[in-house]
């Protein structure tokens, strides 16, 4: 991996990570793009630039990062164990099903699902709009939906974004509620590859590749997440629904 190639990921880890088009699926693309093979270590730099993607979720909402929200990262919590117990237990066979063929058509498989959830949307039906007033059993709801996104190109955003509306928050409180649940996912697998590929990662130009791409994607993931809530205000998910459908059939196709 070269100097070019970590800015380039980091752009675009920055951007992708809380729109619900899989970030990690775009990475496996630029990487097939760029010529970079996914060893242990590379698939690790990838994770970690994740983790700096999420630090911007404490410098857009400090807070909520503070012991008078304890009820609300219990929830947050409570979100995040299903998708930590299947993925610890089934790891190598989530890190064996990445490819571009299955991201493709998790691409497709995800539009469609956007589509129809927003063709059956009804924002006056759906009075949680506040990520505060998220129930318990709302939480477990939206956990269970985010494990679909251990499969390559589903998006973690996308999988629990949906799973948020389908349970009754509006948009913005999905959107926003699935900032804050990235990150105990983040900060468990950041942690674990880590420590996993450490002598590899932080010695030489792996370190300062991984510290290049860390500080973009922290510093777009921060102007990403003003820009997404933005365009929340006035429009719906249906455009990202006919992004990943496009994007999937043209990944089928040049694959």
């Amino acid at each position: 991996m070269t100097f070019f190639d970590s800015i380039i990921l980091g752009i675009i880890e920055g951007i992708t990570e809380f729109l619900p088009i899989s970030s990690t699926g775009h990475l496996i693309v630029a990487s097939e793009f760029l010529g970079i093979d996914q060893t242990n270590v590379n698939k690790a730099y990838e994770v970690i630039i994740q983790f700096a993607a999420i630090l911007a979720v404490i410098l857009n909402y400090p807070s909520k990062f503070t012991f008078k929200h304890i009820d609300l990262w219990t929830k947050v919590l409570i979100a995040f164990l299903p998708i930590a117990a299947i993925g610890f237990l089934f790891s190598k066979q989530v890190k064996a099903m990445f490819s571009l063929e299955i991201v493709a058509i998790m691409f497709i498989v995800g539009g469609i699902v956007f589509l129809i959830v927003e063709k059956f949307y009804d924002e006056s039906k759906h009075t949680t709009s506040d990520v505060e007033d998220v129930s318990y059993k709302q939480s477990l709801y939206i956990g269970l939906a985010q494990i679909f996104a251990l499969i390559p190109g589903t998006s973690r955003a996308g999988s629990s974004i949906i799973g948020a509306m389908l349970v009754g928050l509006n948009r913005k409180a999905s959107a926003e509620f699935s900032f804050l649940l990235a990150f105990p996912v983040m900060c468990a697998t950041t942690g674990y590859d880590l420590l996993k590929h450490h002598n590899e990662l932080l010695t030489g130009a792996n370190f300062l590749n991984l510290a290049i791409g860390f500080i973009v994607s922290f510093i777009v993931a921060f102007l990403a997440i003003k820009v997404f809530l933005k365009f929340l205000e006035n429009f719906t998910f249906v455009a990202f629904g006919i992004y990943r459908i496009i994007f999937g059939i043209l990944l089928l196709t040049f694959a």
